[in-house]
């Protein structure tokens, strides 16, 4: 079984993405947007605000009121950071 890397740093950025820093020096861009829009679990997001109070939580990220993401789907779904 594969466990994703320890999610060390996570930031909201502009237009529903998230910067994400994994205990492996990976640096990598999550993009919400798409589950946002079709997703009515993720519909409080749609306030900018509230997508902003992002934190770590286990592996993953967690938001005010709960919403979260697989762990493996934020790993794997995001792309790496352009330097």
């Amino acid at each position: 079984m594969y466990i994703t890397p320890k999610l060390i740093k996570a930031r909201a950025l502009d237009d529903y993405k998230i910067e994400l820093l994994y205990e492996t020096g990976e640096e990598k861009v999550y993009d919400m947007k798409k589950l946002i829009d079709t997703c009515k679990f993720y519909e409080k997001l749609k306030d900018k605000e509230k997508f902003k109070k992002i934190r770590i939580m286990g592996l993953s990220v967690q938001w005010e009121s709960e919403e979260d993401i697989a762990p493996e789907i934020l790993y794997n779904d995001s792309i790496l950071k352009e330097k």
